[in-house]
């Protein structure tokens, strides 16, 4: 379902910004993670109370939102998190290639690894990614009586999942542990009960990230990034990715931005032009997400408080 906000009027700090004869407005892609919606809230609690836009969010996976954006029609005008090189496939067919879609030149910095609870894995001596592959240790992670561990890799439709399949095989961990795809509430929640009931479990992670906040977990060790181990290929570029790609390393730093519709420079570039200087930290992004996944918060509430609490900062984004 999408849900549409409306402003309830002009802000009058415009500023330098000067309103079209007709409202401005733009369509935001909402991915299922936490950090996206949060980010995504932002984006529109700046456009409707800053600019005095209309707002529309539309929940989609990335390819979805990138097809959107392609076609520039306004039914998905912007992604609030592209996390590269994880989508790098949708990057360079529609910024690089077609030319259609613009990504943000300021980045937060991301870092994406595999986590246990500090408990878990300091009572196993568990603190590399090839501990998970000791019997002893993927016994305690076998919830169904299987004989594998169960390790959530990701959602389905993140690209960081099929990346995550794969290293799973590549660092020889199949005959011990079994990789799950769910969606995020149902990691969390088995985060939770696991620590609760002292079960060891394993799940895909990183910053910035609520999780930190909730939980006192532990990413492990990996191999350090090596290129030259790190061939992945996509499904969007190949139907036989699985068994063309190699990841037998750690993933590199990444760099995270949003990215915007071309199209929208023209019907909205007022907004196209904020997009331009938006900026946040990986902190700014944790803080936000905790507040909705821990603290059951609407995003909307939250966005709303932190554009308020960071008013220079939104003014410097405006260009005032």
């Amino acid at each position: 379902m999408k849900t549409t906000l409306k402003s309830l009027g002009v802000a009058t700090a415009v500023g330098l910004f000067a309103l079209p004869a007709a409202a401005e407005e733009v369509a935001i892609g909402v991915p299922s993670w936490t950090g996206a919606q949060a980010i995504a809230h932002v984006l529109g609690e700046v456009v409707t109370s800053r600019i005095g836009g209309t707002v529309e969010y539309v929940p989609g996976n990335n390819a979805t939102i990138f097809q959107a954006m392609d076609q520039g029609k306004g039914d998905i005008d912007v992604h609030p998190d592209v996390w590269l090189p994880n989508q790098e496939s949708f990057t360079k067919e529609y910024v690089d290639g077609k030319g259609t879609v613009t990504l943000s030149s300021n980045p937060y910095e991301g870092n994406q690894g595999f986590c246990v609870s500090k408990d878990f894995g300091e009572a196993n001596n568990i603190t590399d990614i090839a501990d998970l592959g000791r019997p002893d240790v993927a016994a305690l992670m076998d919830s169904d009586g299987n004989g594998r561990g169960e390790m959530w890799i990701g959602a389905p439709g993140w690209a960081s999942a099929n990346v995550n399949e794969v290293k799973v095989r590549d660092y020889g961990l199949l005959d011990f542990i079994e990789p799950i795809r769910a969606e995020e509430a149902v990691k969390t929640a088995r985060i939770k009960d696991s620590i609760a009931k002292g079960e060891g479990y394993a799940f895909y992670c990183y910053t910035p990230h609520a999780v930190w906040y909730m939980f006192d977990v532990m990413m492990l060790t990996e191999p350090t990034y090596d290129p030259a181990k790190y061939v992945m290929v996509q499904p969007s570029d190949d139907a036989d990715w699985y068994n063309k790609s190699m990841v037998a390393t750690k993933d590199d730093l990444k760099k995270v931005q949003i990215a915007w519709s071309n199209s929208l420079a023209e019907r909205s570039p007022a907004i196209a032009e904020f997009f331009q200087n938006f900026a946040l930290t990986a902190d700014d992004v944790s803080s936000l997400a905790y507040e909705i996944s821990a603290n059951g918060r609407d995003p909307a509430e939250v966005a709303k408080e932190w554009v308020e609490a960071n008013s220079d900062r939104v003014d410097a984004m405006l260009g005032l």
